[in-house]
């Protein structure tokens, strides 16, 4: 059983807490993007990365510098959002690395796909910014298949806890076989199950963290979380979708 995630926009670098086993596994490819942003004007980075001028600058700054196999931090320490907050990936207890480090896939829109002890820089690039690279028309084809044939493993079974930016990456490969599982973390309204985007990702950190600690192995036993009011849902559920739902 594997579980994908998606990025976040804001990174840090932490050279010293935990060291890095590895670089990730597109390197080749992550150099094509890393020169073509280098290729581009400071206006035609802005417009890539979809930002104000303070952000622009510091990443403009981060691309001329770049060096992709020095100074790097463990990818799970270096994205800096809500859902790697509440994961606490800093504060795990033993073994839960190790857990990780198996069972869980970040997205990127730079590096494709990240490993949680992969070494990676700080950068800005998210996955539906207009980048037409090397003969392609935008990133999902530039990455095309590499990023499922990466994220599963044996089981066949993928969790799927990205938003859907990322997720479509995978979606569009799956084989018939595979086992494709969503988490939906809402509330009732008007008959729907309606996801807050704050809180959702929340729940998405708290859920790997949940798994990690538990050691999961199985689909089934995602069921049995239970964090801030969310509780698994079976009358809303199905075989594609777990649906945890708070009043």
């Amino acid at each position: 059983m594997r579980m994908i995630i998606s990025p976040a926009k804001q990174m840090r670098e932490n050279t010293d807490f935990l060291a890095c086993t590895a670089l990730p596994p597109f390197m080749e490819k992550t150099e094509v993007l890393k020169d073509w942003i280098r290729s581009l004007t400071y206006v035609e980075q802005k417009t890539l990365w979809a930002c104000n001028d303070k952000i622009a600058r510091q990443n403009a700054g981060r691309f001329a510098h770049m060096d992709l196999r020095k100074n790097l931090t463990p990818a799970l320490l270096a994205y800096d959002g809500i859902q790697y907050t509440y994961m606490a990936p800093a504060v795990f207890e033993d073994g839960q690395y190790d857990y990780v480090q198996e069972h869980l896939r970040i997205l990127s829109g730079f590096y494709g796909v990240v490993r949680p002890m992969d070494g990676v820089v700080p950068y800005r690039l998210e996955m539906q910014a207009r980048a037409a690279v090397a003969g392609h028309k935008n990133l999902y084809d530039f990455w095309g298949e590499d990023l499922y044939r990466e994220v599963m493993d044996d089981s066949r079974v993928l969790i799927n806890l990205a938003s859907k930016e990322y997720s479509k990456c995978i979606e569009k490969y799956l084989k018939p076989g595979d086992r494709y599982i969503t988490c939906i973390f809402g509330e009732p309204k008007d008959g729907k199950i309606v996801q807050k985007g704050v809180y959702a990702k929340m729940a998405r950190g708290e859920m790997v963290r949940y798994l990690a600690g538990i050691r999961a192995e199985e689909p089934e036993q995602l069921k049995t979380f239970n964090w801030s009011g969310y509780h698994f849902d079976e009358r809303r559920s199905s075989d594609t979708e777990y649906v945890f739902i708070r009043y």
